[in-house]
C-alpha cells in the first residue's frame, strides 16, 4: 500500500534529483499510476521502487513513461475536428503563414491528424506544426509517424465523422502491421521536449491545442498553463482543449471567447 506521503517523498526526490516537479499533477491519478507500476515491475515494497528511482536514472525513463498519460488517437472527437476545418482553419487561412502548436502531444496521432486537414485545406505548404511532450520516449513516436495497422479502421471512422472525404489510406503505406504516415505530412512537424510545469514560452501561435493534459494538473497549475498558452498566443489566436477542460474560473477566462460547444475559445483581448 502506498500513501500520501509516499507520494510526497518520491515527488520530491523526482524535482530534486532530475528537476522533474510533479508536485501539481493530481495527487490521486498519480498515486493509481504509481501503484500501477509497482504492480507491473513487481516492487516488494514502495522502498524499492524508490530506490530504483533515485539510483538509476535509466529507469526514470520508464517512471517518466509510465506516470505521465499518453492516451489519444486520430481525429478524437470528430465534431471538434469539424469546428476545426469549418469555423477555424477558414480564418487562419488568411494569414501569411500558420505556426500551430501541440502541448502535450504524447504519441503524435492528433498532430498528423491535423497535418491531414491542412492538407485537404491546401494551408499544409505554409504552416509549421509544433509537436511537444515532457516525455522524450513518446516523442521518437511521433518522429517516426508510426502507428499500429489495426487503429486504422477506427481513425479512418472518425476522420470521415470529422468531414474528411478522401480515402483515408492514402495518407500511409501498411507494412508490416504498421501504418507510415508520408513524409509530406511529418516534414511540417516539428518536435521539441517542453515541460508545462517549468518551461517558458518559445513561439508566437495562432493555434494551441492541449487536449486532455490539464485535466491531470491541480487548479494552480492549470492556471499558470492556461497564462503560458495566452501569452504563447497571437491577436485572435485560437486555443483547443479537451472535451472535459474549460477555461471558465481561470484568470484569462476574460480574454477569450468560446466559438461553439466545441472547446474553442478565441483570444480577443
Amino acid at each position: 500500500m502506498i500513501d500520501d506521503e509516499d507520494v510526497d517523498l518520491l515527488l520530491t526526490d523526482l524535482l530534486d534529483i532530475y528537476g522533474y516537479d510533479f508536485t501539481s499533477y493530481s495527487r490521486a491519478s498519480l498515486k493509481r499510476r504509481i501503484v500501477r507500476l509497482c504492480t507491473l515491475d513487481k516492487f516488494p515494497s514502495f522502498a524499492e521502487l524508490r530506490y530504483k528511482v533515485r539510483s538509476d536514472p535509466g529507469y526514470l525513463k520508464r517512471f517518466v513513461e509510465e506516470v505521465t498519460v499518453n492516451v489519444t488517437e486520430m481525429f478524437r472527437d470528430p465534431p471538434f475536428y469539424r469546428s476545426l476545418r469549418d469555423d477555424v482553419l477558414p480564418v487562419l487561412a488568411t494569414k501569411p503563414f500558420i505556426r500551430i502548436w501541440h502541448a502535450g502531444c504524447s504519441t503524435g496521432e492528433e498532430v498528423f491528424s491535423m497535418a491531414i486537414l491542412l492538407k485537404e485545406a491546401n494551408l499544409l505548404r505554409k504552416s509549421l506544426l509544433y509537436a511537444t511532450d515532457l516525455n522524450p520516449g513518446v516523442l521518437d513516436k511521433v518522429r517516426k509517424g508510426i502507428f499500429a495497422l489495426n487503429y486504422m479502421k477506427q481513425y479512418s471512422e472518425s476522420y470521415i465523422a470529422s468531414g474528411g472525404t478522401h480515402d483515408f489510406s492514402q495518407y500511409y503505406t501498411a507494412n508490416y502491421g504498421q501504418a507510415k504516415f508520408d513524409h509530406e505530412l511529418s516534414e511540417k512537424i516539428i518536435i521539441s521536449t517542453h515541460n508545462l510545469v517549468s518551461d517558458s514560452s518559445f513561439n508566437e501561435f495562432d493555434l494551441i491545442l492541449c487536449r486532455n493534459v490539464l485535466i491531470y494538473f491541480d487548479k494552480d497549475l492549470q492556471d499558470r498553463v492556461l497564462k503560458l498558452f495566452d501569452e504563447s498566443l497571437s491577436p485572435l489566436g485560437y486555443l483547443a482543449l479537451g472535451t472535459k477542460e474549460t477555461l471558465k474560473f481561470s484568470a484569462v477566462q476574460h480574454k477569450f471567447q468560446q466559438l461553439n460547444r466545441e472547446k474553442i475559445w478565441k483570444k480577443i483581448v
